[in-house]
């Protein structure tokens, strides 16, 4: 009787940090949705850009979509934009000190992806 009892304890206390593992990575899954997010904060890893210079670094993202992507990061604090007084008006965009704790996630992210290029594909 005992060992049922702490049988369902360990499977409550299991499910309890399952469950409380879930709501955080659905969050950072929802901040970092899509196709171009993880490509953008790349892209200002090394230093602030302009909005053409991010656009020419990412492949295949159209200025609507790249957009749409930095208003997004600005609105999860991953990404600030800076408008110069200029003519015409300069704007930047860099990486927020948040954003920075996302680098060893990325790295992780990097090493898996060349792990499962190789397991899949041999290269």
């Amino acid at each position: 009787m005992d060992s049922a009892i702490i049988k369902d304890s360990n499977t409550i206390i299991m499910k309890e940090a399952c469950t409380g593992a879930l709501l955080p990575v659905r969050d950072a899954l929802e901040v970092l949705s899509g196709r171009w997010k993880l490509p953008i904060l790349i892209a200002l890893s090394d230093r602030p850009k302009r909005f053409k210079e991010i656009s020419k670094d990412i492949d295949g993202i159209t200025d609507k979509m790249l957009s749409k992507e930095l208003k997004d990061l600005e609105i999860n604090k991953l990404v600030t934009r800076t408008v110069y007084d200029t003519f015409p008006p300069t704007v930047e965009y860099a990486r927020t000190e948040h954003s920075q704790s996302l680098t060893p996630v990325i790295m992780a992210l990097k090493d898996w992806g060349t792990l499962h290029r190789k397991e899949i594909i041999g290269k």
